[in-house]
């Protein structure tokens, strides 16, 4: 007879997500320099982001100078995070604020000291680090003056950067992701936010249709220097620390065929090749799929790759992966014949989605949990899951989000299922711990935390905490290690 327990291992780690542009505010504070997301407007859903050479607060806002200003109140927040329980808190450095300019002779020593007051107050609530090198914080200098990771001297940047991190928080971290969701990297989304390269249109999109070879080849370029630079972060943080563990991070999409019709099954293979296994190949197994080179041909892109690069490659796998996870799509072969496209495919017609049109499909992450593992048989750890909801106080101070404590108990009960399956999954963090800006639209009102923040698109309000509904139950579920979800 079936009940409604279940099993996760001892040990497994609960906790919650942020990332540095979009949590910290305090852009320019302490000797931090400038970062990508520092140049971003603000947006929604039907106006993209726009990219400014200079920074023009009478113009603009910019949301990550405000942030949730975690900077100023990470005491805080890291108090509320104990109170729920977690075992881990999953942030990121960011570059700029230990090295402003990405290649200063010396780091900064004010930047370098916040992170580890960060680190030590985690540890002293028994709160585990895990911490992103890059989540699409790469300095502004580096964009203009080198061009981003397309440039192969960026790889030295960014281990100088990363071994002073790794030294200087030794024994504090020794959890390690080194470039948040680098999938991306394959679509035009990825030429600033990943690859530092700046966009000829000055605007954050999916899909640039006016693309050339050229510009896919500097990304692919910038791709690859990426995965060596990480190749060697994974060497180097072995070195400094045995007790290290590095992982990659990915983008967690899922491609269902959108009908059993051969060529859309062949659609939603292709799907998953490109936009999870390229990235998860290199990383993972230390070499590019087999079907790389037909790929390249048929796309005009001719990667500049020195022979010792494949064995720094072969030699820095990482340790385990780590990845995103929050909708389904589907694939199509004829995709421009059909309507409700989305940046990712076809929108499933049989699924719910959020207000933002995200799909809601907790079995889903069953699936992807088993085609990861099967396909590689390294630990995993999911860094972000949630939901982005409109969501308001009441006169009481009360946030009743059950939208967002069901979705989490669906995909609770997915992870469940699939460790059953015999997945090693090690850990969740959900996105958000707190409500922070949207990188994707730069908005406020689009809210994941489990903390409420009185703050709006245009950074007005107290930035006051207030706990939601799903704080309470998540705190719950955490101390019972996820036995009794219901």
């Amino acid at each position: 007879m079936k009940t409604n327990n279940y099993v996760f291992p001892k040990g497994f780690l609960w906790g919650g997500a942020t990332a540095a542009t979009q949590c910290e505010g305090a852009w320019d504070k302490d000797g931090k320099g400038a970062s990508v997301l520092d140049h971003c407007t603000n947006g929604d859903r039907e106006h993209p982001r726009k990219v400014t050479d200079s920074i023009d607060p009478e113009q603009h806002f910019y949301p990550s100078h405000k942030g949730c200003m975690q900077y100023d109140r990470f005491e805080e927040d890291i108090e509320l995070f104990a109170e729920m329980g977690f075992k881990t808190y999953r942030l990121s450095i960011n570059w700029s604020r230990i090295f402003p300019n990405g290649d200063d002779e010396k780091p900064n020593q004010a930047g370098l000291d916040y992170y580890r007051r960060l680190f030590e107050k985690c540890r002293s609530h028994n709160i585990e680090p895990t911490v992103t090198m890059t989540h699409y914080d790469i300095p502004w200098n580096i964009c203009v003056k080198y061009g981003g990771w397309a440039n192969r001297e960026v790889i030295d940047l960014f281990l100088r950067y990363a071994e002073t991190i790794l030294t200087e928080y030794k024994g504090l971290v020794t959890r390690w992701l080194t470039h948040n969701e680098i999938n991306f990297g394959t679509i035009s989304y990825g030429e600033l936010i990943t690859s530092g390269i700046l966009p000829k249109h000055r605007q954050i999109v999916m899909h640039d249709a006016d693309a050339t070879a050229k510009d896919i080849n500097k990304r692919f370029q910038a791709l690859h220097h990426e995965f060596v630079a990480s190749a060697k972060v994974v060497q180097l943080a072995h070195e400094i620390d045995s007790n290290n563990e590095v992982g990659c991070m990915m983008c967690g999409f899922a491609f269902y065929p959108l009908s059993c019709k051969p060529g859309d099954v062949a659609a939603a293979q292709r799907d998953m090749e490109i936009w999870n296994y390229y990235c998860m190949d290199v990383m993972c197994k230390g070499k590019y799929p087999y079907w790389a080179n037909r790929y390249w041909k048929e796309n005009d892109i001719n990667l500049s790759i020195p022979e010792e690069d494949y064995r720094v490659l072969e030699n820095g796998t990482v340790d385990f992966i780590s990845f995103s996870y929050y909708r389904t799509d589907c694939s199509t072969d004829e995709l421009e014949k059909h309507e409700g496209s989305t940046d990712f495919g076809m929108q499933n017609p049989l699924l719910e989605a959020t207000e933002w049109g995200w799909t809601i499909d907790p079995q889903g992450l069953r699936w992807l949990l088993n085609e990861y593992y099967a396909r590689y048989e390294k630990p995993l750890m999911i860094v972000e899951n949630g939901i982005g909801a409109y969501e308001t106080m009441e006169e009481d101070g009360a946030i009743h989000d059950t939208h967002r404590i069901e979705y989490m108990r669906e995909h609770f009960k997915a992870m469940a299922q699939a460790i059953e399956d015999g997945v090693d999954l090690i850990g969740y963090a959900c996105w958000s711990a707190i409500d922070i800006v949207s990188a994707g639209t730069g908005e406020f009102k689009k809210r994941y935390g489990l903390i409420y923040v009185d703050a709006d698109d245009l950074g007005n309000g107290t930035y006051d905490r207030y706990k939601k509904d799903s704080f309470f139950w998540y705190k719950k579920v955490i101390a019972c290690n996820g036995e009794k979800l219901d």
